[in-house]
């Protein structure tokens, strides 16, 4: 048996290659394991994460990572080609008023006559690995989800390595706080929010979802929460990672500097694995969540994390819908997600529509007695 990490000081046993699932008599390990739609740990499938690397990139310091996500950054316009006109775009809001581009947010809506009933909201944070990335190119991504029939929030935040990720938990928050006492003006409903993001995007709404459960890590990272827990009807991870103790593991893409940068005083007389448990989402899971949609690939630099995580809701019994490709699929690179011109993408979109509609759905008004 090969041992796969889960969280800080568990491992769970998975089977080798050599195992074979009693309902499919196929090895877990085969082709079929990884083909999306599959649902992991389903009908007997389990995958040996141990043999698994995602890419053979190792140990990247962060400025090598930094450089690698600025030059897979896209231009703004090409992920913004027809743009879709069934929808109004409100852009460049401050929502903490210092006149900051780095403190601007967009509001997606679809248009619809002003009677209509409010709709759920989500509220998404763009990815770049903690030091780089912006909204603006995820426009054409949030429109396509208004469309879908939801307010869109599109936000940008502080960012390493000027910035910790306190700094960021902190604008989250304010987000959060600008959505709860505005959103309605857009016709949005601030009881039926959901949290999404992609890369360190995904992993800031993870953090924030689980703060909104948990007094100890909101006192950490010193926010009081606007958005009642209740209130979080879901939250979206793209090619996230909520799973920290993966940056531990050997010869994983990031190096542990990158817990340091996002440290105060780069973690300077910190124990990394104790500091690094308040920046690890699926750490928080016992103190309730709401349901989660995951969507990763074999070929995402954080697949492991987002198995991790996968089977640690399904662990705790929180729903958890998941979209994952094999390696075969060639368009389902890390933050495939953005780009609609892929089939793929689309497939998310679909799902994540119904994903929205299903955990935040319209209340039924009260019969009248």
């Amino acid at each position: 048996m090969s041992h796969a990490s889960t969280a800080f000081g568990t491992v769970r046993p998975t089977p080798t290659s050599s195992h074979r699932s009693a309902s499919t008599g196929r090895a877990a390990t085969t082709a079929r394991a990884w083909l999306h739609d599959i649902r992991l740990h389903a009908d007997g499938v389990t995958v040996d994460r141990s043999a698994h690397r995602e890419t053979g990139i190792r140990r990247l310091p962060v400025w090598a990572w930094r450089a690698l996500m600025l030059r897979r950054e896209t231009p703004v316009h090409k992920f913004n080609l027809n743009p879709i006109d069934s929808v109004e775009y409100d852009l460049d809001l401050d929502y903490v008023g210092d006149g900051e581009k780095i403190h601007r947010l967009d509001v997606l809506s679809p248009k619809r006559e002003g009677s209509a009933q409010p709709l759920p909201v989500y509220v998404y944070f763009h990815g770049g690995g903690w030091t780089s990335g912006d909204k603006d190119p995820l426009t054409k991504y949030c429109a396509t989800q208004a469309a879908e029939g939801m307010i869109v929030v599109n936000a940008n935040y502080r960012m390493a390595t000027r910035f910790q990720l306190k700094h960021m938990m902190q604008d989250g928050n304010a987000v959060l706080d600008w959505v709860a006492r505005n959103i309605a003006a857009y016709g949005g409903d601030p009881t039926r929010i959901v949290l999404g993001g992609d890369s360190a995007g995904g992993h800031i709404a993870a953090l924030l979802t689980a703060a909104a459960y948990a007094p100890e890590l909101a006192e950490h990272y010193g926010i009081r929460p606007p958005v009642a827990a209740r209130n979080l009807r879901g939250l979206v991870q793209h090619c996230s990672i909520a799973d920290f103790s993966v940056l531990f593991d050997r010869g994983f893409v990031l190096s542990l500097n990158f817990v340091r940068m996002l440290l105060p005083e780069r973690g300077r007389g910190q124990h990394l694995r104790s500091a690094a448990r308040f920046m690890s989402p699926i750490e928080w899971l016992d103190r309730g969540f709401p349901p989660v949609y995951v969507t990763t690939s074999e070929r995402d630099y954080f697949y492991r994390a987002n198995l991790n995580f996968i089977e640690a809701l399904r662990a705790r019994k929180i729903r958890v819908d998941t979209l994952i490709y094999g390696r075969r699929s060639v368009n389902t690179k890390h933050t495939w997600q953005q780009d609609d011109t892929h089939p793929e993408s689309q497939e998310v979109y679909r799902h994540l529509g119904a994903f929205v509609r299903a955990v935040a759905p319209r209340a039924v008004a009260a019969a009248s007695v």
